[in-house]
């Protein structure tokens, strides 16, 4: 998350989670997040792959200025965090069915 008064981006919390539906039950209802994503899945070849991606969530309530906020530092979060691929998202059910755009991104 992006503290507002000091520009600082900090995790929200230490948590990892297993299932993305429990990453999606934290997701705030208006509020913009950064998800650092590490998802093991299989390709239709059979190989296993763990892509390694920043989902930005932005759902379609969030005020304006936390919108800026959040597209402002983007950039900074993926190369901060040295991933290949940002993957936008504005609802729970997108976060659930990620692994379909990953799939897809193979």
């Amino acid at each position: 998350m992006i503290d507002s008064k000091s520009q600082e981006i900090r995790p929200a919390d230490d948590e990892i989670y297993s299932k993305m539906e429990d990453v999606a039950d934290e997701l705030p209802d208006s509020s913009p997040r950064f998800i650092l994503l590490s998802y093991p899945l299989t390709l239709s070849s059979g190989r296993l792959t763990v892509p390694y991606v920043l989902l930005y969530y932005l759902p379609e309530n969030c005020n304006p200025s936390s919108r800026m906020m959040y597209a402002g530092a983007v950039e900074l979060m993926r190369n901060t965090a040295e991933v290949n691929r940002v993957i936008e998202v504005d609802s729970e059910s997108d976060v659930i069915n990620i692994e379909a755009k990953l799939q897809g991104s193979e």
